[in-house]
């Protein structure tokens, strides 16, 4: 998908250090006041490295997206820098909650989908959303499920803008903390 602004495409190994910095600035704006700094740092470690990014890219059950600037790469016919990401996982876990929120199926997982702070309402996050879900169709997915922070009501509000709605909760284990989602689901 391109735009003036926005281009995005299938992430590269060329892209993982770049990747692994956007998710350890983006992870922790999702997580809610109450959850520490120990237990972000942690998360961010053992999920966001630039090491398990390259796992996530290799791993065939697992479709990763970059947002790009859209007009630098106009300009230079470079790739621009990396503004956001996104990454899809086939299927429903052997998680109770999900199994029973997530109930048309088969279904793929919204697993992540964040845009550095300074790109909000630029359009990196609709070009993402908009991308993953034509790549859901494609695959021939019939819905795209997600988990989000019962406190975070500002993706909650983006969510919902693309037809999402909370079909039950579920916990997400972050660092040592627990906490509380709700899970949101849309047709494709």
């Amino acid at each position: 998908m391109s735009t003036d602004a926005v281009v995005v495409d299938q992430a590269r190994r060329a892209d993982l250090p770049e990747l692994a910095a956007v998710a350890a600035a983006t992870f922790p704006l999702a997580c809610p006041p109450s959850s520490t700094p120990e237990n972000i740092a942690a998360f961010i470690a053992e999920n966001l490295s630039e090491e398990r990014f390259g796992g996530y890219l290799g791993d065939p059950e697992r479709v990763l997206l970059v947002a790009r600037d859209g007009a630098a790469h106009a300009r230079s016919g470079n790739t621009g820098a990396i503004t956001g990401y996104a990454m899809m996982i086939r299927g429903v876990p052997d998680d109770d909650d999900v199994q029973r929120a997530v109930n048309l199926r088969p279904a793929i997982e919204l697993s992540k989908i964040y845009v550095l702070p300074d790109q909000h309402g630029a359009g990196a996050a609709t070009a993402l959303m908009t991308e993953a879900l034509q790549r859901a169709a494609t695959l021939g997915f019939s819905s795209v499920w997600l988990g989000v922070n019962q406190k975070n009501e500002r993706a909650q509000r983006f969510y919902r803008k693309h037809g999402f709605t909370v079909n039950g909760t579920k916990t997400f284990r972050l660092g040592a903390g627990i906490e509380n989602d709700y899970v949101m689901v849309r047709p494709v």
